[in-house]
């Protein structure tokens, strides 16, 4: 089946989550406009289903392949990409003034979840496009802005992101590529780098790289590498594609999925003429390049959501119309449609909850980074900065592991016919399993959650956040009749996870070790009860609706979500703060000779 864009979720989870109507009143969000913003939804939806979708399968049966040194890109891809770049899309976040659309990051993040899920392998071209242009628009000078950004926003010209070396993964500081000063402010690249996403491909004019490299007597690790553009063609004086640089593609990366998404080595400098020019200050490359990274972590765990949401949009349909197995009484030639099984429908319901729990909070994630650069106030900026990096981690990790997992109940739901390529299932868990992957795996997002997230503004920022989980409890405990589950699960998770919080804390200073072995199962819980209060709240505004007059079943659904995620998932996060809290006194047996006994 084709991807259909929820869009009255989407449209349900701005207003109520990310608060749309404040968003459009912020300086320089006029466009947030409640009927533009439904408009736009709208057309991106009859894009993503009409334009991507139907290349889907195809680009993953196909893939991407090297031609005499030039990446083709699967049929159909180059012309999607054309209709993409007339539509604007490419812009939406970014300011008039450099062509853009000036739309909330929220609003581009509904946009782009619906590019995601209906073809993720082209949706990884824009994404690492948008965070080259947030790079270069936080530390390039104004000729480089000038040169750049007005053909990188319109999407005329593509970005892309060079740290991985292959002796120098996570580990970013061991990267050995070189770049010497040669005068006239350019310098001389040298070097390889791979699992280059987009690094190379036939859907745009330029490709501008973003290259991690070290100066001559540099110091050693992360604080001695500075970040380079490196354009595929040197642009010529009236600002078009001129001089080849001397860089290439060596080979693809053979992938379990995104195959469609060219995965590149690539080689700088081979003829020793490659150019480059700094981006921000030298051995500063790492500050400059995580504001890339950070923007690309949103977007990978909205790609989670993405994939959720297309999984279970498959297997509802698939369980629609599946018939197998009978109700008691029922003849023995009588069959129903396995989604009349309770266990089915529990599964669906899960997947459903779980999705739409990650939708609140990549869309919050996305309005925090709006609020933390245009509310008027300087001291709600800053708050809303320390959320955005709060919430972060918890988008990147929380919702890939999610994509993950709900793309397996997916195939599941499929049963055996989930096992075979034809139906897509596997395409959906194949290509979702990069995703905890690549722009810092999710354990280093746990990790930075715990030494870097708690103790933000002194433990404030998370206390603040803990403060509105608990009003949320206060309200549910008002609602009446069909809230009571939501109330009591979301209450005792914020009891074990405020417990567990404290005890990371108090661990950071005196057993780091101990915090560090716990970290993956506490994002796990923490963002277990983000999710849980998020659909708590939308719950309560469905309730409303309904108290108003509403008929529409939609609104007694989110009830159900809300009540089924506490159930299944809230119910869990006290045995995952245990985890996180008592589970590394058994890891220090853990010793390397022990596991290979």
């Amino acid at each position: 089946m084709e991807y259909a864009a929820p869009v009255k979720d989407m449209r349900f989870t701005l207003e109520q989550i990310a608060g749309l109507a404040e968003l459009a009143g912020l300086p320089g969000l006029g466009n947030a406009d409640p009927e533009i913003v439904a408009a736009v939804l709208e057309e991106a939806s009859k894009f993503a289903a009409g334009e991507l979708s139907p290349l889907n399968r195809g680009g993953d049966q196909h893939g991407a392949r090297v031609d005499n040194g030039v990446v083709r890109t699967a049929p159909g891809f180059a012309a999607a990409y054309k209709k993409f770049v007339e539509g604007g899309w490419n812009g939406m976040p970014f300011p008039e003034e450099l062509g853009g659309g000036a739309m909330p990051w929220a609003v581009t993040m509904a946009a782009q979840e619906m590019v995601q899920a209906a073809n993720l392998s082209f949706s990884l071209c824009p994404l690492l496009t948008q965070g080259a242009i947030d790079a270069i628009i936080a530390h390039g000078t104004d000729a480089q802005k000038a040169l750049y950004l007005p053909k990188m926003v319109s999407g005329e010209w593509t970005g892309s992101m060079n740290l991985t070396e292959p002796q120098a993964g996570s580990d970013v500081g061991a990267l050995k590529s070189k770049a010497v000063p040669v005068g006239d402010g350019t310098y001389k690249i040298t070097g390889s780098k791979i699992f280059i996403t987009y690094g190379e491909h036939d859907m745009a004019d330029n490709i501008v790289h973003l290259v991690l490299a070290r100066l001559p007597d540099a110091p050693a690790g992360t604080k001695g590498i500075s970040l380079f553009i490196v354009p595929k063609f040197i642009p010529d004086e009236n600002g078009n594609p001129g001089k080849r640089n001397d860089l290439r593609v060596v080979s693809l990366e053979h992938k379990l999925g995104i195959h469609a998404s060219p995965t590149c080595v690539m080689s700088y400098g081979d003829n020793g003429d490659c150019i480059g020019w700094l981006l921000g200050t030298e051995n500063q490359g790492m500050r400059c390049m995580f504001t890339m990274m950070n923007n690309a972590r949103l977007s990978v765990g909205c790609q989670g959501l993405a994939i959720a949401e297309r999984a279970f949009q498959q297997a509802l349909d698939y369980a629609s119309q599946r018939k197998q197995g009978r109700h008691p009484g029922m003849a023995a030639d009588e069959h129903v449609a396995i989604i009349e099984h309770p266990d089915v429908r529990r599964t669906l319901m899960l997947m459903r909850s779980l999705t739409e729990a990650c939708r609140g909070l990549i869309y919050l994630n996305a309005a925090a980074i709006d609020r933390a650069h245009h509310h008027p106030d300087e001291a709600e900026r800053q708050r809303w900065k320390a959320m955005v990096e709060l919430f972060t981690p918890l988008s990147k990790a929380w919702a890939t592991d999610i994509g993950c997992e709900v793309a397996s109940m997916g195939v599941q739901i499929h049963g055996g016919m989930g096992f075979i390529e034809e139906t897509g299932a596997a395409q959906h868990y194949r290509d979702a399993r990069i995703l905890p992957i690549y722009e810092g795996t999710n354990g280093i997002q746990a990790i930075d959650l715990v030494t870097r997230k708690l103790p933000l503004n002194g433990g404030e920022t998370v206390k603040a956040l803990f403060g509105d989980i608990a009003a949320t409890v206060a309200e549910l405990a008002k609602a009446g009749e069909g809230f009571g589950a939501t109330r009591q699960h979301l209450e005792a998770a914020l009891t074990s996870l405020t417990g567990a919080s404290q005890w990371m804390g108090g661990q950071l200073a005196k057993n780091p070790e101990a915090a560090l072995a716990g970290a993956t199962p506490f994002l796990r819980a923490f963002a277990s009860t983000v999710g849980g209060w998020l659909l708590a709240r939308q719950a309560l505004a469905a309730k409303a609706e309904i108290a108003g007059g509403s008929t529409d079943p939609y609104f007694t659904a989110k009830i159900v979500s809300a009540r089924v995620f506490a159930e299944q998932v809230l119910s869990a996060v006290d045995g995952l703060c245990r985890s996180a809290t008592e589970g590394s006194a058994g890891l220090a047996d853990v010793t390397p000779d022990l596991l290979r006994a």
